[in-house]
């Protein structure tokens, strides 16, 4: 045993994403999706050699520090599968005691000292700790045995549940589609396969149903035996809030739509 009590670490650079907040971001980087951030390395390292020969491969390994969890926990409620807490070391659950995240992202160009990067499921602004190519020879087993995961991931393939909009909730998701707020994919990506409450997913209780926050926004339903009724959108923010002049997330966007729904309430 060395006796190393602490270890220094540098960020190499920084990440800029659409996420601004936990909740907006994936819990894993999501193919389908596609979304994009771009990884600027700090000048004056010498990371310009660093990153020769870098634009050749495909995917890469982003290594970073989830900057924005104070405390680590040894059991998290996992966002998948069976309301069970699961010990942090058999989770990706960012709460560890050295907040160190991995992910693997599609590498799309590298340009000086910024590299685009595809696929991720950073925070805006996530401080970057190393990169490092993904070898498919050496990390890929698609026959290991990953325990509780593999029975979560079973059951996340298998959606349990229909969705359907009442005609008040599909004019307001088309109404925020035309403003580039693409809220439906979101909805379902959650609810189609357990609509139930969960902190993670940001689900509670309502008066009347259940409501499921996304970013600025509030999406009412109601589940009926294996179908989900989404009745209506609401936006997160109180009138206060559009008075004092703060920027909000999806700030026109948002002050749109209360003007156009303003007399609806769930």
């Amino acid at each position: 045993m060395s006796g190393i009590r602490t270890i220094e670490l540098e960020p190499i650079g920084y990440i800029s994403t659409p996420f601004k907040s936990k909740p907006e971001a994936p819990h894993q980087p999501d193919p389908v999706v596609g979304v994009e951030g771009i990884v600027k390395l700090l000048p004056g390292h010498n990371y310009e050699q660093a990153l020769e020969d870098l634009d050749s491969i495909e995917k890469i390994w982003l290594i970073y520090w989830f900057d924005r969890n104070p405390n680590w926990k040894p059991k998290v409620l996992v966002p998948r599968g069976p309301r069970v807490k699961r010990g942090v070391f058999a989770t990706r659950s960012p709460h560890r005691p050295n907040p160190i995240g991995l992910s693997l992202v599609d590498l799309v160009c590298v340009e000086g000292l910024t590299l685009r990067v595809r696929n991720i499921d950073l925070l805006d602004g996530t401080p970057i700790l190393d990169i490092k190519p993904y070898l498919p020879s050496v990390e890929a087993y698609p026959n290991a045995n990953t325990g509780w995961i593999a029975s979560a991931e079973l059951a996340h393939q298998n959606p349990k549940y229909q969705i359907e909009y009442s005609e008040l909730a599909m004019e307001q998701l088309t109404f925020l589609a035309g403003q580039e707020i693409a809220l439906k994919p979101r909805i379902e990506r959650v609810l189609i396969y357990d609509p139930n409450p969960h902190p993670y997913k940001r689900i509670e209780q309502s008066i009347d149903g259940f409501v499921q926050a996304i970013r600025g926004w509030r999406v009412y339903f109601k589940i009926i035996e294996n179908s989900v009724t989404v009745t209506e959108i609401q936006t997160g923010y109180t009138e206060e809030s559009f008075s004092t002049g703060e920027e909000l997330a999806d700030d026109k966007a948002q002050r749109m739509f209360r003007d156009a729904f303003r007399q609806v309430s769930a």
